[in-house]
This record gives structure tokens, C-alpha cells and sequence, in this order.
């Protein structure tokens, strides 16, 4: 008899639960993509103007723990609503974890050459960035 009452319990607070977890793993989402764009912007601004560039290292590394995190952002069921997630993300698995690995090694690259001081170098490596955001942006985000 426990057991089944908990059970029911189960079945009507479930998709409630569920339903709040999408909303929370979707503000999540937003919240880490937001300081990509946060950090992308900062390099952005460093490398174009040489303005702090003893903060490089710091936003490069930032931008890097953050790529290893986002392929897990995305868990199934977790588009429509209020996001910019396209549906092509889930339809196509395969195409959209290659674009998360090219960001991955992209912003692997920056931290490794931003504190090299070789502007040749850390623009090669921002403009490599830049695509790899981009080869996401154009398939799998609604702007």
C-alpha cells in the first residue's frame, strides 16, 4: 500500500518537477552561453586594442573551462519554450557534437598561445574561435 501511494505521488509531482528542470536547465544554459559572449567580447577587445592584455590569459582560460562544459547543456527535451536552441540539435546528434568538439579545441588553442605575447599567433587562434562559434551559431541557434 506504501508503495503505491508512492508511486502516485510520483506520477503527479514528476512532470511538474520535470517541467521546472527543462526551465532551470534552459536559464542555465543562457547563463553560460551569456559569459562566452561575456569573454568573447573581453578577447575580442584585448587582441583589437591591446587594451589590459595581462587579462588575456585569464578570459582565455575562462572561455576554455567553459567550452567543456557546454556539450552537456543540452540533454534531450530540453529545446522549445524560451530559447534560441534550434531542434536541429537533437535531430542531428552526430553534426552537432563535432561543433562542440571544434569549439572545445578552439578555445584550447587560445589558452595555450594567450599569454605567448605572439599577437600573430593569438589572432590565428581568435580567428579560429571565432569560427568555431560561428559554425554553431549558423546551424543550431535561432538569432
Amino acid at each position: 500500500m506504501r508503495v503505491a501511494f508512492f508511486a502516485v505521488l510520483a506520477m503527479v509531482f514528476v512532470p511538474v518537477a520535470f517541467a521546472d528542470d527543462i526551465e532551470t536547465v534552459q536559464k542555465y544554459r543562457h547563463g553560460v552561453y551569456e559569459a562566452i559572449g561575456g569573454h568573447m567580447g573581453s578577447i575580442v577587445q584585448i587582441v583589437r586594442n591591446g587594451y589590459r592584455m595581462g587579462d588575456l590569459q585569464y578570459h582565455a582560460d575562462a572561455m576554455q573551462g567553459l567550452s567543456m562544459i557546454t556539450p552537456d547543456l543540452f540533454p534531450e527535451g530540453s529545446g522549445g519554450g524560451d530559447t534560441e536552441a534550434l531542434p536541429v540539435i537533437w535531430e542531428e546528434p552526430e553534426e552537432f557534437s563535432e561543433r562542440m568538439n571544434d569549439f572545445q579545441m578552439a578555445a584550447e588553442k587560445m589558452a595555450e598561445v594567450a599569454s605567448s605575447g605572439d599577437m600573430r599567433e593569438i589572432g590565428g587562434a581568435l580567428q579560429g574561435l571565432g569560427r568555431s562559434c560561428k559554425g554553431c551559431h549558423d546551424n543550431f541557434r535561432a538569432e
